[in-house]
Parts: structure tokens; sequence; C-alpha cells
């Protein structure tokens, strides 16, 4: 009897732990969600933040805040984001350095991409285009390459610092060319951009958010865009399959996670609000405007995106061992 008693309280526990869930997924949210960003405000991955989150928040009656948490490649903000209690209302806009190529490089990496994060789904991407000092020698991608891989040792290429988009794909980028510059780290794309302006440095791979003004003024070069075909914010860029670089296919994708553990239903009502976020037309234009890709189909479902970060590990791992580079 006294066995039988105990498994009763046992199915009973079981029981009202579920209905617990199911309640909070049914109410929630019921207070304001806050959104990681791994890096200082103002630059790509916050604008995306911003914009999807000012939507998201509408769907979901409830604000969604920003909070910028930079450090060591977008690391730092998804290590705290992943140690959140998994209950909707802290989530984390990762992207293609802190859910990619960031194993890779950080070896003692206190997060695994592909098992410590509830997938919500993709946002939009942001292209790496090529972009050099305004008077560089080289007039188009085919020069540009000759002349890094003949004039490497006496080049600087700019970026954000180890483990951030315009670090790794600038890794890809010189090792298809076999360029061997000096790597400037910064503490974001801006100083970088003010550099480049400045005549002190000479290249560096960015996303198309960060750099399509300066293009569109004539302050910079811009060689090639890594995408299939042409954006509509810098129609006058080549692609890199255009310009003879067709293996350069990169894209800063951004996306959405909660920690592990996250209820399933409230990882599908922040999944919904995505989705219409991304249908809007407010928000696709501004996105667009921005130079951003934004997926579609099945492209913006979670499952889409837990797969995705598998391959983009792998490709990394595999990109990042060709360049020699490890972070300390």
């Amino acid at each position: 009897m006294s066995n039988r008693v105990f498994n009763w309280f046992g199915l009973i526990s079981v029981a009202l732990v579920l209905a617990a869930g199911n309640a909070q997924a049914q109410g929630y949210p019921t207070h304001p969600i806050t959104v990681i960003v791994p890096f200082a405000a103002g630059g790509p991955t916050d604008v995306i933040a911003r914009i999807v989150g000012e939507n998201m928040g509408k769907t979901l009656g409830q604000q969604i805040i920003v909070e910028n948490v930079a450090g060591a490649g977008g690391t730092t903000g998804i290590t705290k984001g992943s140690q959140a209690q998994p209950d909707g209302y802290t989530i984390m806009m990762g992207h293609m350095g802190t859910h990619g190529a960031a194993p890779a490089l950080y070896k003692n990496l206190k997060y695994k991409p592909t098992e410590d994060f509830e997938p919500i789904g993709l946002a939009a991407g942001t292209p790496i285009v090529i972009v050099a000092r305004k008077d560089f020698p080289a007039k188009d991608m085919k020069e540009f390459a000759a002349y890094l891989k003949a004039n490497g040792d006496k080049l600087n290429e700019g970026n954000a610092g180890v483990g951030s988009v315009s670090f790794t794909s600038c890794i890809m980028f010189n090792v298809l060319v076999g360029a061997k510059p000096t790597r400037v780290p910064y503490t974001g794309t801006g100083p970088v951009i003010n550099d480049m302006l400045a005549n002190k440095l000479d290249y560096a791979c960015d996303q198309i958010v960060s750099v399509s003004s300066q293009v569109q003024s004539g302050n910079i070069k811009a060689y090639a865009i890594a995408t299939e075909t042409r954006s509509p914010a810098l129609p006058n860029v080549p692609t890199s399959t255009e310009a003879g670089l067709p293996e350069f296919k990169v894209s800063a994708w951004n996306a959405l996670f909660a920690p592990k553990g996250t209820p399933k239903d409230v990882v599908a009502k922040l999944n919904d609000a995505l989705v219409k976020a991304l249908s809007d037309e407010g928000t696709r234009k501004r996105l667009l405007d921005l130079g951003g890709v934004i997926p579609e189909g099945k492209e913006r479902s979670a499952e889409w995106l837990r797969d995705f970060v598998v391959t983009e590990v792998d490709r990394w791992d595999k990109i990042i061992r060709a360049g020699g580079v490890v972070a300390e």
C-alpha cells in the first residue's frame, strides 16, 4: 500500500509540474522580454535585433528590451544568455561568429552551440563586402587579390576582434587569395571604417550594414559582395562570383536562441512573433534598406535553424583550421 501511495504522489507531482509549465506557456509573456545582443550598441547585430524586436513586441503584447553584453567576439553575452532561466524572458541574438566559428576559435568556450540552446528562428542576414581605402591601387578583385598575395606582409587588415564576423570572414578570404597581412583587431567595425577613411588601414571584410553608406559616397572602395546576387543596397558592386572569387560566399546570419530547456510552447510563440515580424512590410523595408537578406519559407523554422547551426560549426571549423587561427 505504501508503494502504491508513493507512486500516486509521484504521478500527481509530475502532472502538477506539466500543468504549471503549460499554464506558463499559455499566459506567456506577462512582462517584458530581454534579448541579449552580444555586441556593442549600433552594430549590425544590434540594429537587426532592435528592428525585429520592435515588431515582435507588438505581436507578443510585451516590450522586447535589448541588453548589450559585448566581449570575446560575442561569446561573453551568449555565455550569459545560455545560463539564464529557461522561461522565455531572456533570449539571445546569436550569429555566424557566436554559433558557427566560436567552437573552433575558443578552446575553453563555455557553451556548445549545437546543444545548449533552443533555436527560435533565423532573423536577417547581412552579406559580407570586401572593402579597402579609397586610394588602394587595385581597380578590381583580380588585381586586388594579386596585390594582396604579393604585398600581404606590408598591408594591414582591420577587424572587430577575434571571433567577430569581420575577423572570421577575412580568415576565409585571406586563405582563398593566399594573403598574409598584419591583422589589426579593433573594438568594433566602426573604428575599422574610421581608420580606413583616414587611410590608416588597407582593407577589411565587413557587413554591408556597416559599409554601404561609405561605399555609396565613394569614401571607400568595394571590390565584391559575397552573395549569389547583387544587393539592391549596392547595385554597382559585383558579386564574388562575378569578381572572380566564387568560393567566397559568406553572410553574417543572425538568429534568435533561448536557453536550453525553454518550454516548446514558449519557443513556438517566439518563433511565431519572429515570422510575423519578417512578413511585416515596414519591418522588411527597414531590413532590406540596410542590405539585409530576409529568410523565407522553411528557413524561418526553429527546426531548420537547429540543423543549420550544426552545418555552420562544421564549416567554420574547417575554414579556421586552414587559417591556423586559435583564440587565447
